[in-house]
């Protein structure tokens, strides 16, 4: 857990000096007297503290607490961050203005807004960013992915693959939300489902509905599943419970053959994996063990593709990365993962897909990153005809 900690000592340092600095707009754009700063330093440390607060409420056994919180909490998170990102674009246009004036001897000022209209542009900006992006965290889109290979056996000329990832059932993803999640599966109708990781995220004492919700997805062929790394945040025995309650098999490093015609593979997602190491991954083992005249599709929670593994494998399904689930957050998610949304060729004749995410992770909101699901049909053709992938 050495990993998540310094991953929070990171969030909070971060997260700490995005509020420093909305305090420092809200200071220079009003004249506050000092009873009313410790008041507003008081609100934001609060608003600091929220994150912890849900855990402990949480973890002590108050879920209603818990939850309001977390929609505040979470919410006033993607609120703050899209308020600085603005600020900082009006803080970086008064710059170049001002630099212009000083290389060119020319007086600026008339093009420089005062400090209160630098704070209440980006104010008005992160509060319609927000009301859409919470709109557009509920909008879940299906995109489809066709795969033409000569891989299915004689028989199945179509296998439907639906991938949900990233759900992050917990304080705010619950069942209402959950519902729609479940419409869309359905509305596919699937031969397989699979989750790609991440599919809770928090104590799981109280959804037992939600995997009540998940267990009655249509899925004549079998519906598998892997860890991401909430499931270990979230407590790894108690995830497992969930996710085989709901009805999925899961799959730790290790495979099997689903409907007599697709070879399915899931990593679990645990530090060191996709690491350079000296020894044979055991990725690397199970994909030399299997047919190579059958479909494989490899199940991975983030979007890393070994070297040695490419042309062992048709179909790489990933998520974790949500495509950064905020814009501008995204700019920064992309640097991370190249692979960060959509469909990739792979050298050896695989493909690679990277889901958006299904869900939402802290702030309950996306802007620019719709969730999906996303409805992979397999298709059969001559063994002549080479494989190929394509929308419809």
């Amino acid at each position: 857990m050495k990993g998540l900690a310094l991953f929070l000592l990171a969030f909070l340092i971060l997260y700490g000096g995005l509020h420093a600095y909305a305090f420092l707009k809200v200071r220079a754009a009003f004249p506050i007297p000092p009873p009313l700063h410790v008041g507003l330093i008081l609100l934001l440390g609060l608003l600091f503290l929220a994150p912890l607060l849900i855990r402990y409420s949480e973890g002590a056994g108050f879920e209603t607490l818990a939850r309001g919180l977390s929609h505040v909490g979470y919410g006033w998170m993607g609120f703050l961050f899209l308020f600085c990102a603005a600020a900082l674009c009006v803080d970086l246009y008064r710059v170049l203005i001002s630099a212009g004036g000083v290389a060119f001897r020319q007086t600026v000022a008339p093009l420089l807004p005062s400090p209160r209209l630098a704070f209440l542009v980006p104010l008005i900006v992160a509060a319609i960013a927000t009301a859409y992006g919470y709109g557009e965290a509920l909008s879940i889109r299906t995109e489809r992915l066709v795969i033409r290979t000569a891989k299915l056996p004689a028989g199945v000329d179509r296998l439907r693959i639906v991938q949900i990832s990233d759900i992050h059932i917990g304080l705010i993803v619950r069942e209402d939300r959950l519902d729609k999640i479940v419409a869309a599966v359905q509305a596919a109708g699937p031969d397989i489902v699979v989750s790609t990781g991440d599919l809770v995220d928090s104590q799981l004492d109280h959804i037992r509905t939600a995997m009540e919700r998940l267990r009655a997805l249509p899925a004549r062929y079998g519906k598998y599943a892997i860890t991401g790394n909430h499931e270990f945040y979230a407590g790894l025995d108690d995830a497992l419970a969930f996710t085989e309650g709901a009805g999925f098999t899961m799959l730790r490093d290790e495979g099997v053959l689903a409907a007599g015609a697709v070879q399915i593979v899931g990593m679990d997602d645990v530090p060191g994996h996709g690491l350079a190491s000296p020894t044979v991954s055991p990725e690397q083992t199970l994909l030399r063990g299997l047919a190579p005249d059958r479909f494989t599709l490899l199940l991975k929670h983030k979007p890393v593709v070994e070297k040695e593994s490419l042309g062992r494998f048709d179909l790489q399904l990933s998520g974790h990365t949500h495509r950064g689930q905020l814009f501008p957050f995204s700019l920064i998610t992309r640097l991370f993962f190249p692979f960060h949304a959509g469909a990739y060729d792979l050298p050896g004749g695989g493909i690679l897909y990277v889901s958006r995410g299904t869900g939402t992770w802290g702030p309950p909101i996306r802007l620019g990153a719709p969730p999906e699901v996303t409805v992979i049909d397999l298709v059969r053709v001559a063994p002549s005809a080479p494989d190929a992938a394509g929308p419809f």
